[in-house]
């Protein structure tokens, strides 16, 4: 996809660096390859159409410095990687992982170019996304060995960018941009000369009408996922369905500590156990949406839901606070209106779940025609009330709660009209006391205990009302 004016100006401005001392990282590196790859060469590659802009020389140099040898290392061990022989006996060895090994923005407010070095060439897929304004970059599955705090920090065009997983097989960056920009170029140059293979994309300012022509194109382009049919569980079922949701995952972190541990890592685990507990009892069927790091759309979620017809369904998260003094945990049902400012501000944080991953959000309508689902949503809420009162009242013994315990506002993975729901903040990642005890085991297992009392009491009646000899 690119053009020899580009690798000139990538491996040129590189060759520079080197002369001014950088020769640890390309020794390294050269050294590991060399021993790796024997006398195999490297593809340079070239094509695609030229377009060198004036003053974009400045850009790439800036953009393009050569790897630090702690990375120049990293990536001479995942070449080697990729070039070791598969073992048991001439077994065909499995696909490679891809690492990416270091990432930098440069430009302006004109120009900008982010730059990702790779240990291997990745197909890619860009589009852009409003509302806002966002650059999606979709790569094959991953793993990003970036420092600490990469992409929190944005140039030019450039606001901030976040990676991660966002489905089995598939990684993705997202660029928030700073207003309507066009994506000019986005290619991947092959490893040549001792450097990394690098991922490219150039983005120019545009206007607004340019820009949302082009998102409209893209999204033409891309499939639609049908949702899952309501109700498709089996109807002959006598255990209640529970679906346990681990919030947040993959590209989504959610809300992070001040020592960095990341809501995704506490959520999942807590599912997990309370999965376990559940499946001890013999009394349930349980689902979770999501068994590893992988982001889940918030509709995905509420699919997964409806279409396993579940009788319950509760979506785990650690809230965050301005205030570090602000802690405990608190349940959250939907409603067209929220209970109060701070469920409203809650919702509307976890509802940009999608934003944050690059999820293209399509228009919907709220309005209600038919009666019979709107009589289903009023029974469903009233369910889920219900639940979140005896949930409350069983975490009270374990931990503490907030003032107001039990608040409602319009969450996103709550609208499923058919299925009661509940959204479980377990505390506050902001508050030092709240994030020792979330990432404490000990603490978990009574919160986990606590949760599993007030599901089955949730159940008790139905579950009395089981035909004898229907197990459990």
């Amino acid at each position: 996809m690119t053009d020899r004016t580009d690798r000139a100006e990538e491996t040129g401005a590189g060759r520079r660096r080197h002369r001014r001392g950088a020769l640890v990282s390309r020794a390294l590196l050269g050294a590991a390859v060399a021993a790796a790859l024997g006398l195999f060469a490297l593809d340079g590659g070239s094509g695609g159409r030229s377009h060198a802009a004036a003053g974009e020389t400045a850009v790439v140099a800036a953009a393009t410095t050569d790897l630090p040898p702690a990375a120049a290392a990293a990536t001479a061990a995942a070449v080697a990687q990729q070039a070791a022989p598969g073992a048991g006996g001439g077994a065909a060895p499995s696909a490679p992982v891809v690492h990416a090994l270091g990432a930098r923005v440069a430009g302006d407010g004109e120009r900008t170019r982010l730059v990702v070095d790779l240990s291997a060439s990745v197909p890619i897929g860009t589009f852009p996304l409003s509302d806002p304004e966002r650059v999606v970059i979709d790569l094959p599955e991953m793993r990003f060995d970036l420092p600490e705090g990469s992409g929190e920090q944005g140039r030019g065009l450039v606001a901030r960018w976040r990676y991660g997983l966002i489905a089995p097989g598939k990684s993705r960056i997202v660029i928030d941009a700073t207003g309507p920009v066009a994506i000019d170029k986005a290619f991947v140059l092959k490893a040549q000369d001792g450097q990394p293979a690098r991922l490219v994309v150039d983005l120019v300012r545009t206007s607004p009408k340019a820009f949302n022509a082009a998102v409209a194109h893209a999204r033409a382009g891309r499939p639609r996922v049908q949702a899952a049919a309501p109700g498709s569980g089996d109807a002959t079922r006598v255990l209640p369905v529970i679906v346990l949701d681990a919030g947040h995952g993959g590209i989504d972190t959610g809300a992070v500590s001040e020592k960095g541990d990341k809501e995704k890592d506490i959520t999942l685990p807590f599912v997990q156990r309370l999965k376990e507990r559940l499946d001890l009892t013999g009394r349930y069927l349980v689902f979770l949406t999501r068994s590893d790091d992988t982001f889940l759309s918030l509709g995905r979620r509420v699919e997964i839901a409806r279409g396993q017809a579940a009788d319950l369904f509760i979506s785990v998260h650690a809230d965050s606070a301005p205030q570090d003094y602000v802690r405990g945990a608190t349940i959250y049902t939907v409603s067209d209106r929220a209970s109060d400012a701070e469920a409203a501000a809650v919702a509307a944080l976890e509802n940009k779940s999608d934003v944050i991953a690059g999820v293209d959000l399509p228009e919907t309508s709220d309005t209600v025609t038919d009666i019979l689902v709107d009589l289903a949503r009023r029974e469903t809420r009233n369910y889920s009330h219900r639940f979140s009162e005896e949930l409350a009242a069983r975490l009270r013994d374990v931990t503490q709660l907030t003032i107001n315990p039990q608040r409602a506002a319009g969450f996103m993975v709550l609208r499923a009209h058919d299925v009661p729901s509940v959204l479980v903040e377990l505390g506050y990642m902001t508050n030092p006391d709240d994030v020792m005890q979330l990432t404490a085991p000990a603490w978990r297992e009574r919160m986990v205990d606590a949760t599993v009392q007030a599901i089955e009491t949730f159940f008790a009646p139905r579950l009395a009302a089981r035909p004898a000899g229907s197990g459990g």
